[in-house]
């Protein structure tokens, strides 16, 4: 298990990821889904336009299945950076949330 800051661009309408989170379609796939599904929720926005976000996963590589899943239909240049649990969100707590700006 590991810790990363994910930094992603915004390459399609988010509008789509909103409905899957409405209906939990996230949070049902296992075993990550309720893990991403409040990573995303409470993503937020960088000064640079990509939503940036902590994520706890098990992949190797990081966020296979999440990329596969759900990750690759909204964003491209998906970057991980290792962190210690809750650094991720502290270095972005300053950013708007995702949502509020999208």
């Amino acid at each position: 298990m590991a810790r990363y800051l994910v930094s992603a661009r915004i390459n399609a309408d988010l509008s789509g990821l909103r409905k899957e989170l409405d209906s939990n379609s996230v949070q049902s796939l296992r075993p990550f889904g309720p893990s991403l599904d409040y990573s995303l929720r409470n993503a937020r926005l960088a000064p640079d336009g990509k939503a940036v976000w902590e994520e706890l996963d098990y992949c190797s590589p990081p966020l296979a299945q999440e990329r596969r899943s759900v990750l690759d239909r909204y964003f491209s240049e998906i970057e991980t950076t290792p962190v210690n649990e809750g650094d991720g969100w502290r270095h972005i707590s300053r950013h708007p949330g995702l949502w509020e700006s999208v």
